[in-house]
Formats: C-alpha cells, sequence, structure tokens
C-alpha cells in the first residue's frame, strides 16, 4: 500500500506449563514474538510480567508502557531489568496503531484493573475495534460507575472485573468458572471486531475470538509453554517449528491456561460466518506465512491477463515493476504468470524496481508550495530503464485507499521517467466503504472510489446503504477504474493513466478462506458495520469530516 494506513495491532500471550523454567528466556520469546509482529503497530508498546506467587511484601508482576518515539525499545530495556524477586510465568504483551485516542501511554495495553487481592487484578490487551463504544460506555455509567475515560480497552477491562465480580456474587467458584461467566456476559455486548487476551495477577490467563473470526488469532501449545499471537510466523520464529504445529484459534472459541499450565477450550459464543479481514492477506500480514506468500503471488497472477489486454500484448514497450515494497510478493506472482503459464509466449519481459522510498526525507518547510515539491521525492527513481514517450510502465500497488500519495508523489515522479503510458495495477478491488473494524478509513469522502462514483452520479444523493451498494453494483468496474484514473492523474502530467483493480470473484478464488470483505461491498458481518455506514453516509451529506463511530 503506498500510502500510510494504520490498521490492526498485535498480542502475544506466553504462559510457562512446568515450574522451574528460566522466566528470562520465556521473557526473550515474548519479545521475539513482538518484534516479529511489529509491522502490526508502532504507536505504542506494552507488557505485563506476572508472577502467581509472589513474595510477600514485593510485587506480584511488573507491568509497562511506552508511546515513545520506540516504544518497543523501551519495553524490552524495562522488562530485562525485573527484580530478581520476581518470578513470572505469564507474560502479556501488545503492539498498538492508534486508530482512535491519543498517542499517549494511557491509551497503550495491556489495561489494567487493579485490586489488593491477586485474582481480581485483571490485565488486558487485544487487537479489536468496536462499534459501540459509546452505548458501552453510557451503559456501564448507569450501573452506578464512573469510567474516566472512553477508551474501549479500558471500558472492557472495567466491565469485565464487573461481571467477575457478579459471577462470583452468583456463586461461580474458582477463577475458570469466574472468568467463563464474565466472558459470557461481556462478549455478546460488544459490536466489532476482537482477539482479546488477558490474565489474572493469580496467575490464570485467557485468549478469545470474536463469534466471526474477523481478527487473527494463532496459538501453539507445548510442554512448557502456551502460546498465542496475532501472527502465526512470530510463533514458529519463537519456537523454530514448521507451520502445521501452530493453530489458529476458531471463531467463539476461548483458551483458557491455568497457573499449572493447563489448557482448556469452550466454545464461549456461537461460531457466527467466518468474516476473517481479507485485507490481512493482501497487506497487513507479513508474507513470510506460507499461506498468505501463496496467495499474495495469486493476487499478482490474476492481474497478468487484465494487464496484457491492456498494453495490447505489446512486451517489448512494456516495463513492469511495482511500489510500494509490500507489493513485491504479488509481483512475484505476476511475472510468474507472465513466465511459467505463457502468457509472455516466449518473448521477453522487461521489469526492474523503478522506485525506492526514501525513509528518510524529510522536510520542514512550511510554505504549502514548497511542501508539495519536496513531496514528490519521498521516493528515489531508477532512471534509464523507461524509453521516452514510447514505453508503457506498468506499476503493482496492493491497493488504492484515498490515492493522495499516488496523486501527490507517486505519479509526478513516475512521470519524470517520460513513460507514454503509466498503469497502476491493484491487487485489491476498489476500496468503496468505510472500515469500522480496525483500519483507519471510517469517512466516505475520503475514498477515491467512493469520489469517483459521485462524480459518475454528478453528485446525485445517496441516501441509504443499499442505495450506495446498487449505486456501485450499476457501474462497469471499468468505467469507475478509469474515472478513479482520471481523479488520481495530476494536472500537468504528461502520460496517459489507467487502473486496473482486482475483481472480486478473482480476490475470492486468491483468498477464499477469508470473506470479510465488507470495504468492498458493504457486507458488514454485525449490525454495528452497517450503523456506521450510514452515519459516514450521513457525514457526507452534512459536510462533517469526522469519524463515523
Amino acid at each position: 500500500m503506498s500510502e500510510q494506513i494504520k490498521h490492526e495491532c498485535a498480542v502475544a500471550l506466553l504462559c510457562q506449563r512446568e515450574s522451574g523454567l528460566d522466566p528470562k528466556s520465556a521473557l526473550n520469546k515474548l519479545i521475539i514474538l513482538l518484534e516479529k509482529q511489529h509491522n502490526r503497530g508502532q504507536d505504542g508498546a506494552g507488557a505485563a510480567l506476572i508472577d502467581p506467587d509472589p513474595v510477600p511484601g514485593k510485587a506480584a508482576y511488573l507491568l509497562k508502557r511506552s508511546a515513545s518515539e520506540n516504544p518497543l525499545g523501551d519495553l524490552v530495556s524495562y522488562c530485562h531489568k525485573f527484580n530478581s524477586d520476581l518470578k513470572p510465568s505469564v507474560f502479556l504483551g501488545h503492539l498498538r496503531y492508534a486508530t482512535y485516542g491519543r498517542h499517549d501511554e494511557n491509551f497503550c495495553h495491556p489495561f489494567l484493573h487493579k485490586e489488593a487481592e491477586l485474582k481480581k487484578t485483571l490485565f488486558l490487551a487485544g487487537n479489536f475495534n468496536l462499534t459501540n463504544t459509546r452505548s458501552l460506555f453510557e451503559a456501564y455509567a448507569k450501573l452506578g460507575k464512573h469510567p474516566d475515560n472512553m477508551a474501549d480497552g479500558y471500558l472492557m477491562c472495567e466491565w469485565l472485573s464487573y461481571e467477575m465480580e457478579k459471577a462470583r456474587k452468583a456463586g461461580a467458584k474458582g477463577e475458570k468458572a469466574i472468568l467463563t461467566a464474565a466472558l459470557k456476559d461481556l462478549l455478546p455486548r460488544l459490536d466489532g471486531a476482537y482477539t482479546l487476551c488477558g490474565a489474572l495477577a493469580s496467575g490464570w490467563s485467557f485468549v478469545v475470538r470474536d463469534a466471526n473470526g474477523i481478527r487473527p488469532c494463532f496459538y501453539y501449545l507445548n510442554k512448557e509453554y502456551a502460546v498465542a499471537a496475532s501472527e502465526r510466523p512470530a510463533i514458529q520464529a519463537a519456537f523454530n517449528i514448521p507451520s502445521a504445529e501452530v493453530k489458529e484459534l476458531p471463531p467463539g472459541k476461548l483458551m483458557l491456561v491455568s497457573p499449572k499450565g493447563q489448557v482448556s477450550f469452550v466454545q464461549i459464543l456461537e461460531p457466527l460466518e467466518k468474516k476473517s479481514c481479507v485485507f490481512e492477506r493482501i497487506y497487513f500480514s507479513r508474507a513470510n506465512d506460507a499461506l498468505i506468500h501463496k496467495e499474495r503471488k495469486a493476487l499478482g497472477a490474476a492481474l497478468a491477463k487484465p494487464i496484457l489486454e491492456a498494453v495490447d500484448y505489446d512486451l517489448e514497450h512494456t516495463f513492469f515493476s511495482y511500489i510500494p515494497n509490500s507489493a513485491q510478493v504479488a509481483f512475484h506472482g505476476l511475472l510468474e504468470a507472465l513466465f511459467n503459464e505463457g502468457l509472455a509466449e516466449g518473448r521477453p519481459v522487461r521489469f526492474g524496481q523503478i522506485a525506492v522510498k526514501d525513509a528518510k526525507f524529510r522536510t520542514f518547510i512550511a510554505d504549502a508550495a514548497s511542501r508539495a515539491e519536496f513531496y514528490q521525492h519521498i521516493y528515489d527513481v531508477t532512471y534509464g530503464l523507461i524509453e521516452h514517450d514510447v514505453d508503457t510502465l506498468v506499476v503493482l500497488d496492493d491497493s488504492i485507499v484515498r490515492g493522495n500519495t499516488m496523486k501527490n508523489a507517486i505519479l509526478p515522479m513516475l512521470d519524470r521517467l517520460g513513460p507514454k503510458k503509466v498503469i497502476i495495477a491493484s491487487s485489491a478491488p476498489p476500496i468503496a466503504f468505510p472500515d469500522c473494524y480496525g483500519i483507519d478509513m471510517s469517512s466516505l469522502e475520503e475514498l477515491i472510489a467512493f469520489r469517483a462514483l459521485i462524480k459518475l452520479r454528478k453528485g446525485k444523493a445517496l441516501l441509504t446503504p443499499d442505495s450506495l451498494r446498487k449505486a456501485y453494483n450499476s457501474i462497469p468496474l471499468k468505467k469507475l477504474s478509469q474515472t478513479i484514473a482520471d481523479l488520481l492523474r495530476p494536472e500537468g502530467m504528461k502520460a496517459k493513466v489507467e487502473v486496473i483493480f482486482q475483481t472480486l470473484p478473482d480476490l475470492k478464488k486468491c483468498c477464499p478462506d477469508a470473506a470479510g470483505d465488507w470495504y468492498f461491498t458493504g457486507n458488514y458481518p454485525t449490525s454495528g458495520g452497517e450503523k456506521v455506514l450510514q452515519q459516514a453516509i450521513n457525514n457526507y451529506l452534512e459536510h462533517k469530516h469526522e469519524r463515523s463511530y
């Protein structure tokens, strides 16, 4: 994805299942689990190290959260200095991307509900986004509580503590029964996507996934450890194991780990139609997951034929490349389709890396015109690969969301190379609807596909979610794509611009186990998603430039 999109966070839970294990070694494994998921969160980091049998008069746990410029580095340095009296056996970690809330360590996970009794002290961290945080806040306040902020993680932590106390008063015995009863009461109140990891200071821990399986969660068990994380390769790296040994936690399933390492599974929510976020496959998850690697290559391969048709099979005067680096695996799939499937018919294919993002390029000039000029140089380009006014340059991207970086930086940069035509190929379909389950795109007018739709409809109002879905379905993809290309093409650009999007049928073939495609189709898996879409429409009609939930 050529523009910055903040998205789904990362969680990691590590529990020792045998006594006498080295806590430093376990901490190192937690650090690996977090480092190998660093792509999922760079705005904040946090960890809780819990000793279920603490020395009297000493701390029972260590909790560190950071929202500095290097939060994971801060976390690692701090946690390695834990007091020798502390012998933690439960390790809970989190990496945050701030889709909502301030860049402040008070919004970093794990959240803590502290009481004098260890079995009532709760830590909670998660990869989640809720559509009904405000109503949760109001309902919790009506219980006579005083929530001091609206952070969804804080609210869930406090409410789960409340439900645990209610379960105790109702006669539930033992932390397993209390946690299970409390989660059964709390989770149906949550509308959204979540993987939640929690722990009690008494040593009990858990991980649970939403009923649609929107957010990813994987786990691994051996004699020494029980571990859960947002990405499979992170677990593989920490334990040096093959993919097959890491399991996916089913939707609505709760995994509980006792202080002695006993693991049990409870179907805490009735599983609904699985709607795993397909953007995980396209972009978010690391491509070193074997299955995701395969699917991204398939996404690139599916674009080979439409690209060849767009260049009229003139490979002699076509150069293939990709932007940004996250599109590289799909680009390999595109090349393999051209070579191995005979689409190039034995003719040479010209390809290479046309641009590299200059991560060190910064400008602090206040003048807007100067900033715009410097913005075009955030990428370094490779000169001498394109024949001026003759070649067509094909550039593969993961997806096109807002189009700002494409219009203001990438296309002006590519135009300097002198191509006759630039084709931007997206491995994802047009992003037509807002997201409310983790990606920071909750308004309609920021989406380039929506702006193209309004242009085609000549500004005709869309009043309901159904009317918006029907409007998109009434317009051929090629027509929408060309309008998007017209909107993306910067003023003064010499080369022609064409945009090719992945089709929905091809997306489903490439990623058959990820049916969560609401940003492409408007088919939201929860009722809250539909409400968010209506609010996004209302905001657009009322010219409100604000979040839709």
